[in-house]
């Protein structure tokens, strides 16, 4: 898995912010929106489309995408889904994505040309295929969905064998935890040191991470609340790290 964002809804840094995290030299505190590449099973899939996508799709060489898989309808999330009409041009490949109800139904109010009667020319042909939190498949790969709540929003979060992505989260009930035991590696979303309404906090993130057992965490959705990617590293257990753009992931 590769995290081709890593950074809260405002990015990193955030316009007119002149703080040192803003400041920062360091090209770990330079963070997109959250998006991540995930091969797995022979597929290359792409999890949340926001509005940096091209940017991100160009630093990371993209030039194959056998599926797009959404967490929830925030515009951080989907903000960039209008640029895969590039793939169908440049690939020949007509985007197929996978996400919610309340997902789909967002997508035509806010992409509403994309599903006019009379498209326009250029506006790409989506495949909309609708899950929940059951297992799915596509191709031969099976995916696991993670049902979290996005402060008063259900959301999805995603298993892909022994890695698991998960985004926007403030809260998992129980059963849903059952589901990323025995994981070499995961994402979680952490925006600041206290509490926040729809957002695990720090401490909130890292216990989370120590209850599910996982070998390795990374945190992602990171603000510049948080400190620079040194102070923040240096503030973990060793087994867990800050995400970064760029960052590869991989389940042993």
């Amino acid at each position: 898995m590769e995290i081709l964002g890593s950074g809260t809804s405002q990015g990193v840094p955030v316009i007119g912010c002149d703080c040192p995290v803003c400041r920062s030299a360091d090209p770990r505190d330079k963070r997109h929106r959250a998006s991540a590449l995930v091969h797995y099973a022979g597929l290359d899939l792409l999890v949340d489309c926001g509005p940096d996508f091209r940017t991100q799709a160009l630093r990371a060489g993209l030039k194959r995408l056998d599926g797009i898989l959404l967490t929830h309808a925030h515009m951080d999330h989907i903000g960039g889904l209008d640029d895969t009409r590039a793939l169908q041009w440049t690939l020949g490949w007509e985007p197929h994505i996978w996400c919610e109800q309340r997902v789909l139904d967002a997508l035509k109010k806010h992409f509403h040309y994309m599903f006019a009667q009379e498209l326009y020319p250029g506006v790409p042909t989506w495949h909309i295929h609708l899950i929940d939190e059951r297992p799915f498949r596509i191709g031969g790969a099976e995916i696991v969905p993670i049902r979290c709540m996005h402060g008063k929003l259900p959301i999805l979060g995603f298993r892909f064998g022994k890695l698991a992505y998960l985004t926007d989260v403030s809260g998992i009930d129980a059963a849903e935890m059952e589901k990323l035991r025995d994981l070499d590696a995961m994402t979680i979303n952490c925006v600041m040191h206290t509490p926040h309404h729809s957002h695990f906090s720090l401490p909130q993130a890292v216990e989370f991470l120590q209850r599910t057992g996982v070998k390795e965490g990374y945190l992602t959705h990171l603000s510049h609340y948080l400190g620079t990617h040194a102070e923040l590293e240096a503030q973990l257990p060793p087994h867990i790290r800050p995400a970064y753009d760029g960052l590869v992931i991989s389940a042993k």
